[in-house]
């Protein structure tokens, strides 16, 4: 799990610094000063990554749906793992390589851009569907199959091993009533839990991030948005949108894990807020500590001198009986 979250975050953070740092760079600049080589190469390294950002995420989903749904075959082998991993890279590198002919640096507007043309409309059309199929349709159907699937192996396997109405003889139901109640009120019932709640979220996020960016450019290409500087603008605004997958998904494994809660507690920041953390309730303990301690001797020193103050007045009445009696 970790092996697949470790890639995932190297891709969705490579999106970050390959992707989207030398997009805002170029709007900067508004001008490409990059020449043609590597107006090629980027764009290849752009696509690269974004591919990669997804399937590595596919290949996880697989390598979920695997165990839960062959517990008995998965060995969970570090070169499975591998070869999943290394699958999810090639696919990526092989749907990004016509990037590097069909885009180049042409001249627009009396400058130079990182620029991609076609000649005919059904060109764009083609280009975009598929385009959408490799990056939005194809991933997503792969992800909510495999977690739907394990959705329903989970809930299976605990109505088969807790069906209800299910009557044994007097022993057997003594002798498992316990493991019976630890067990359906236990790991099943959390794994169904902590499963769809982990299914919703990413398959969610992953459409909320991609889908308006695919459908706002097929709707385009096809005709039924016009090409007017308001919808340009909002294309800019969704196009926005889609890098935001890669910043979400190491927060959804981080939030749903508590193994990678406890990976990064030993990561530099995160280890040293939670020193911070400790220190500040180290302090606060110290702090209650010495005003329970502050309190205790105010109060054993009230009655000290209480205790005082009543053996003086009994010695001054003892003395004043005996002046009388003299």
């Amino acid at each position: 799990m970790k092996f697949f979250i470790a890639h995932l975050a190297f891709a969705d953070l490579t999106v970050g610094l390959i992707s989207v740092l030398t997009d805002i760079v170029w709007r900067m600049t508004v001008t490409w000063y990059a020449g043609d080589t590597w107006c090629r190469f980027i764009k290849f390294a752009q696509a690269l990554v974004t591919y990669a950002s997804t399937y590595v995420l596919v290949s996880l989903s697989i390598d979920r749906y695997d165990a839960i749904r062959h517990p008995m075959k998965f060995s969970g082998s570090w070169r499975r793992a591998k070869i999943l991993i290394v699958l999810a890279w090639a696919v990526s590198a092989l749907f990004s390589v016509p990037m590097l002919f069909l885009y180049e640096e042409k001249i627009i507007q009396d400058q130079p851009q990182c620029w991609i043309e076609f000649r005919e409309q059904w060109q764009w059309q083609l280009y975009m569907v598929l385009i959408s199929l490799a990056l939005f349709v194809i991933p997503t159907i792969i992800i909510t199959a495999c977690y739907a699937v394990m959705i329903k192996t989970i809930w299976t396997k605990s109505a088969v091993q807790f069906p209800r109405g299910h009557r044994g003889s007097t022993n057997d139901r003594i002798g498992s009533d316990g493991d019976r109640r630890a067990s359906s009120r236990g790991l099943i019932p959390r794994a169904k839990v902590k499963t769809i709640k982990i299914t919703l979220v990413i398959v969610s996020v992953f459409i909320v991030c991609w889908s308006p960016y695919i459908i706002f450019d097929l709707l385009q290409v096809f005709g039924y948005i016009p090409p007017t500087q308001r919808n340009t603008a909002i294309a800019s605004f969704i196009q926005s949108l889609a890098p935001l997958n890669s910043a979400a998904n190491p927060i959804i494994y981080c939030i749903f894990s508590t193994h990678m809660c406890k990976f990064l507690g030993n990561v530099a920041p995160f280890k040293w807020c939670k020193l911070q953390k400790k220190r500040k309730s180290r302090n606060s303990t110290t702090k209650s500590s010495s005003i329970s301690e502050v309190l205790t001797n105010n109060t054993a020193k009230r009655r000290s001198d209480m205790v005082t103050s009543i053996n003086k007045a009994h010695t001054a009445i003892v003395v004043a009986l005996v002046h009388e009696k003299t």
